[in-house]
């Protein structure tokens, strides 16, 4: 929002939220009727019945543009601006596709009314010549003289302050404005449109060209990467004026006061707006290159999961993983991604973060499940085949089990121990019986295990706290993978759950209480931070990821994996100080 809004600010259609889309059902319904079931030519309207199609093509070739740039900033090569983006950019652009909703209520009409603009031929020479020659010369020159205008500042605290909030841009950053400016901008791009229609030179291929070679510049020039080779320039220096690359507009962006133009910076050369460093810039952001001081190795967990990586749908990934009816509707592209990822078969880079100079990258593996801990010795075996490894692996099960640990109210003295036998729960079990807290569980295998493990560790004490019981009535319940829902029905009212695996239990319960899976709130200086960990809300970051990033603030040159464990305070402390916080219940019981 700008920070003075005008007059027609909000989109007219905001209040109908996700159902704006319903606006548009008459054209569609009508044009496609005409088209499939009309006999006379006139009503059979090839060029209005492809409205439809394009509007999607237009956001299709978005949202490539978004994946693209999101991949290639994550990376970090030639990468420009070196902030990060946050939850507040990601909401303020989250209806990046209202733009392709008015233009196709108003192409759609100009079909209706305009004498000349229905049943267009697929091509006419002569009107995309005119359409160029036109966005040359008059739309070019008009734009740069109303981008400077909107930097007025009476027009720019009502309306263009609005796009200007995004400091580091993404593609959707090109069509984020108030309603009020992108009608001053339809108003400019239709110049060549109208034009074409009025001289009976217009075609399909003028208008879907220009429109997407108007998304397309928009899209790359508010990428925060460098991928306009500078060889161009060298080869045609003429081509400098006529075609501006994602390094210049982002200068408009961070200086506000320089590089005007719309594609073509000549009239910012021919006016004395360029700024100085637009070559110099150009030139070190293809050099960029840039090596992870920390890499995070996570996987897909559903097929669905695909759309909530940050590299998907943005409005899906800065929220808590949830399952959507209409996710169900995309199952084509769900499969597509399915393949791709299967074919693909590598690793690839979702995420990136900047802490205390400290370079945290995330990588995903290609599949959507993982093999038991147990089956790799929990990254031991890894690290015994390959003595000379020079970084240090870590699993972060210590953390993990100081969240558990801290998240247990205080002046416990029993809790039920329920879900499958992992290494956070055998070490949560033996920590809280060596603190005299008595840990039952209700079957006798796990019992044995347990007590198994407690011997070896020759700790009589701690096996005394082990019990086998045989009810349900214990108001902390520490559950993994593996508990059922027949269980959780039998807990009391009042239970509190708390989960020791990355998985979190399904919330059966509205008389009960649920936390979250072990987490911690990030700190503030926690850089680039702009989507949500799996079902964990935003600025929240799993223990198993946080204590890989603690690792290597500390320096600690130990492995911890395989059936290693640091220190549990030690590193607990350590987090509490670096400014992670511990995350507050998730759920509470309904009142009755």
């Amino acid at each position: 929002m700008a920070s003075m809004p005008g007059i027609l600010t909000d989109w007219p259609w905001k209040p109908l939220g996700s159902f704006k889309y319903v606006m548009l059902a008459p054209w569609v319904i009508q044009c496609t009727y005409s088209y499939v079931f009309k006999d006379d030519e006139e009503e059979r309207d090839l060029s209005q019945f492809l409205i439809f199609p394009f509007l999607l093509w237009r956001m299709l070739h978005s949202q490539i543009w978004i994946t693209l740039s999101r991949y290639r900033t994550i990376k970090g090569n030639n990468r420009i601006v070196d902030k990060g983006l946050e939850f507040d950019q990601v909401d303020r652009e989250r209806n990046w596709d209202d733009q392709i909703l008015f233009n196709g209520i108003l192409l759609y009409l100009s079909t209706k009314t305009l004498n000349g603009a229905s049943n267009l031929p697929l091509w006419r020479t002569d009107g995309v010549i005119t359409t160029i020659l036109l966005h040359a010369g008059p739309v070019e020159f008009l734009y740069y003289w109303l981008h400077r205008a909107l930097h007025h500042h009476y027009l720019y605290s009502r309306y263009h302050s609005h796009h200007h909030s995004s400091i580091v841009t993404e593609p959707i950053t090109s069509v984020t404005h108030p309603f009020a400016e992108h009608i001053a901008y339809f108003v400019l791009f239709a110049i060549p449109m109208v034009t074409t229609v009025f001289t009976g030179t217009a075609s399909v291929a003028s208008y879907t060209g220009y429109i997407t070679y108007i998304d397309f510049m928009n899209n790359m020039g508010h990428c925060n990467f460098e991928l306009v080779p500078h060889c161009l320039f060298s080869i045609f220096p003429p081509l400098k004026y006529l075609m501006y690359t994602p390094s210049f507009h982002s200068l408009h962006h961070t200086q506000f006061r320089s590089n005007y133009s719309l594609f073509m910076p000549l009239y910012d050369y021919i006016y004395g707006t360029t700024d100085k460093s637009s070559d110099s810039l150009h030139v070190s952001s293809l050099k960029r290159e840039e090596v992870p001081d920390v890499v995070h190795l996570t996987h897909l967990t559903t097929p669905e999961s695909i759309y909530h990586l940050r590299l998907g749908f943005a409005s899906l990934a800065s929220k808590p993983h949830t399952s959507k009816w209409y996710l169900w509707l995309m199952w084509p592209i769900t499969l597509w991604s399915m393949i791709v990822t299967w074919i693909y078969g590598r690793t690839f880079v979702v995420e990136r973060h900047c802490f205390n100079r400290l370079r945290v990258q995330t990588w995903a593996i290609p599949k959507y499940t993982m093999q038991g801990e147990e089956l790799n010795a929990y990254g031991g075996v890894y690290v015994h085949r390959h003595p000379k490894l020079k970084i240090k692996v870590v699993d972060g099960s210590s953390l993990a089990v100081a969240v558990v640990l801290n998240t247990i109210p205080k002046g416990t003295t029993q809790v039920l121990l329920r879900g499958n036998l992992t290494k956070v729960a055998y070490a949560i079990a033996f920590t809280l019986c060596c603190k005299d807290i008595q840990v039952a569980v209700l079957h006798e295998d796990e019992y044995m295990q347990l007590n198994r493990s407690f011997n070896a560790n020759s700790s009589s004490s701690a096996s005394s706290k082990l019990v086998l019981s045989k009810t349900y009535s214990h108001k902390i319940w520490l559950v993994g993978d593996g508990v059922s829902e027949e269980e959780q029905l039998k807990a009391a009212k009042g239970t509190v759950f708390i989960p020791y695996s990355q998985f979190p239990p399904k919330k059966l319960r509205k008389d009960c209480f649920y936390h979250y899976t072990p987490a911690l709130s990030t700190p503030k200086s926690l850089e680039n931070v702009h989507s949500c960990e799996n079902w964990l809300p935003r600025r929240a970051m799993s223990a198993w990821r946080v204590a890989g990033i603690v690792h290597a603030l500390e320096g600690w040159n130990e492995h911890e994996c395989g059936n290693t464990m640091f220190d549990i305070d030690k590193i607990w402390e350590a987090t509490i100080q670096h400014g992670f916080q511990p995350l507050t219940i998730t759920s509470t019981p309904s009142k009755y």
